[in-house]
């Protein structure tokens, strides 16, 4: 099926955002990379930041397609999808030379006065991405501790691998990201000890 011009645009900027960064990325960069007369870039996004509201809302609304699906193929176990899910972004780094790391990461550093509804799409994303960890755990809550707040663990698996990037591609070492998984999936072991010990 042939693609919209909208979302053409979308693609193009998703990837240039990722790439690039959003401020570094401009309006000519996008017709470059569509092949796109400016008529039509404007015709459905006024400005540049109409851009990245469409593409935000294009990470929200796809992370099950996108992102899950994909780091999830053949993978059963619960647990095992929240280590599978960390080790997509490992191997985005290493195959990008640390190029490439979360792009809703990347961009919620790097827009530090985000208007309302660029500030609201950035949290949706991470609480889609929180939502799909928190339901890993919830599928494998009779082996974690009873009172375990499992919304909050998410949370903290976010934390973990959001810095564990921002790290690893500032020194441009994988060790970095690795350990701090390391630590996180030693965390999960001694849950799961406790509720055995118990």
């Amino acid at each position: 099926m042939k693609k919209s011009t909208h979302d053409i645009i979308v693609e193009a900027a998703r990837e240039l955002f990722w790439e690039k960064g959003y401020n570094s990325t401009s309006i000519a960069d996008l017709l470059s990379r569509t092949q796109l007369h400016s008529g039509s870039l404007y015709h459905y996004f006024p400005g540049k930041q109409d851009v990245l509201v469409a593409v935000l809302e294009s990470y929200r609304d796809g992370i099950k397609e996108g992102l899950l699906d994909y780091a999830w193929t053949g993978v059963d176990d619960p647990i095992e999808k929240i280590w599978a899910l960390l080790n997509g972004y490992r191997m985005m780094m290493v195959t990008s030379d640390f190029a490439h790391g979360c792009p809703i990461g990347n961009l919620a550093l790097e827009i530090s006065e985000p208007d309302p509804k660029v500030r609201e799409l950035i949290a949706a994303n991470f609480s889609n991405w929180v939502a799909a960890v928190e339901g890993c755990l919830e599928e494998a809550s009779e082996r974690f501790p009873p009172d375990l707040d499992k919304r909050a663990l998410a949370e903290m698996i976010l934390t973990v691998m959001e810095g564990g990037i921002m790290q690893a591609r500032t020194h441009r070492d994988i060790g970095l990201f690795d350990r701090n998984i390391s630590v996180l999936r030693s965390h999960l072991d001694m849950l799961m000890n406790q509720k055995i010990a118990a």
